[in-house]
């Protein structure tokens, strides 16, 4: 990690009009565990460590409610602040304790383009944490649209230390630890959410991950294959509001000191967008929700 900035992705919140009916699909489908409930929203951990990894919050239409990122101590969260409006984001407090499911310490913002951002460090973490051969065990990366998808990328290195990794013709790909990426911002003229993608423990967990989903009757949108940035393997569906969701494994790890970045210069895709070529083109409806849910 970067001295004084984001070590982790830690989790991702959105906002549902009926919290049964996406509490339901995330615990019983999507396979995430229930933490926390209020009257308004309900928090679901994965299997590793992280208190949790989603939120559901009450909502009169579906959208990004805020994006969590971990940080090691105090004083990363600390140097964050002091950087965040010199950046151009506006804190919306000052750093202290947090109220959220598992506490710590930390700060919200909102970065240039109005995404609600929490930094955090010493929030709680589950000590019975464990690589399960099916489900989740964190949260992967998520995917933002963009208006300018290079200032996005500007403002999360300047203020929040992250390292761009590979820039291509649509998408700025940016890490904060050994993952490629855990943030990503696409040229799509909005700022909306993409989608959000989870992380399985290895190639066997993801497959038969996806063969529980067709189990349920969840229709796969885009997959399975592999990236070719990035070089995880992935697989899209549409939750019950419209939000693309993944489930990805194998990640590329990188080290900083020998990594290049690609550029679209240098990036090669092939013209079915998976290295394997065995994923059919995605759906239309993926295409359609990757530029947000509906209004």
């Amino acid at each position: 990690m970067t001295a004084g900035g984001v070590s982790y992705l830690s989790g991702v919140e959105i906002g549902v009009p009926d919290l049964d009916v996406g509490a339901a699909f995330y615990e019983k489908v999507w396979a995430l565990t229930p933490v926390a409930r209020t009257a308004d929203a309900v928090y679901f951990r994965a299997s590793g460590p992280e208190h949790y990894v989603l939120a559901l919050h009450r909502r009169l239409r579906a959208g990004f409610v805020r994006l969590r990122l971990g940080a090691d101590d105090r004083r990363a969260v600390d140097a964050v602040f002091e950087r965040v409006a010199a950046a151009g984001g506006t804190a919306l407090a000052s750093p202290g304790a947090l109220t959220s499911p598992g506490g710590g310490y930390g700060f919200a913002f909102k970065d240039p383009e109005g995404r609600e951002i929490v930094i955090a460090a010493e929030v709680q973490r589950h000590a019975d944490a464990a690589a399960v051969n099916d489900r989740p065990y964190k949260l992967s990366h998520v995917v933002f649209n963009s208006l300018k998808f290079d200032d996005a990328a500007a403002f999360f290195r300047d203020a929040l230390g992250f390292r761009l990794r590979d820039r291509t013709r649509k998408a700025n790909f940016m890490g904060c630890n050994a993952d490629h990426h855990c943030i990503a911002f696409t040229d799509r003229k909005n700022t909306e959410i993409s989608h959000a993608a989870y992380e399985l423990p290895n190639l066997d967990a993801e497959l038969r991950g996806l063969g529980r989903l067709k189990r349920e009757g969840l229709k796969v949108e885009w997959g399975i294959g592999r990236h070719g940035t990035g070089d995880n393997v992935f697989a899209y569906y549409i939750d019950p509001y419209g939000f693309v969701v993944e489930y990805t494994t194998e990640m590329q790890q990188v080290d900083d000191a020998t990594y290049v970045m690609g550029t679209p210069d240098t990036i090669s895709r092939p013209n079915h967008s998976d290295v394997w070529g065995f994923a059919d083109p995605p759906t239309e409806r993926f295409l359609k929700a990757v530029e947000g849910p509906p209004a």
